[in-house]
């Protein structure tokens, strides 16, 4: 597989790391692709984003069918998305993505989990020291599972204005 082929519409190409890095960090979800015995399976994660060691980390379960096929095959190619809305009367929709591939790798020490999920509550919670308070525990925290995704290649593209107008 190509996967430095490129974009066919390159006015949409994001060239600028640091706009796709920005993208990662502030978009709400990831959606990561897998496959074991040529089986895709899909699946939408909150996630976080380490710009300075180029992973993204989400949180899960210690077993289920996304840890049985990453412990198979671990790469997976995954979208970040900030949705811009759809364009009425134009048939077009604004957004801006970001797709990377990457290796999944699992944390085992308590204190880089912990971090990592501190990290996750105050991205996406309103209140994040309450929840940090009440639900990171040593129990909780030595339950969850934490994944990390080394990224090897991302690229990104963005429709900033309607294409077609009627």
């Amino acid at each position: 597989m190509n996967i430095l082929r490129g974009i066919r519409r390159k006015e949409k190409a994001i060239t600028d790391i640091n706009l796709m890095k920005k993208i990662l960090q502030i978009s709400k979800h990831i959606t990561i692709a897998m496959c074991k015995e040529n089986n895709p399976y899909l699946v939408t994660l909150s996630h976080g984003y380490d710009p300075d060691q180029h992973c993204l980390f989400f949180h899960c379960a210690s077993e289920g069918k996304k840890i049985d096929i990453l412990k198979e095959n671990n790469i997976v190619w995954g979208q970040a998305l900030i949705d811009k809305g759809y364009i009425q009367g134009s048939c077009d929709h604004l957004y801006a993505t970001v797709q990377f591939r990457g290796k999944v790798g699992f944390l085992t020490d308590f204190d880089e989990k912990k971090q990592v999920l501190v990290n996750m509550i105050k991205k996406l919670d309103d209140n994040p020291e309450e929840v940090i308070e009440k639900q990171l525990t040593e129990k909780s925290i030595n339950r969850v599972n934490i994944g990390r995704i080394d990224i090897e290649f991302m690229s990104g593209k963005e429709a900033k204005e309607a294409v077609i107008t009627f």
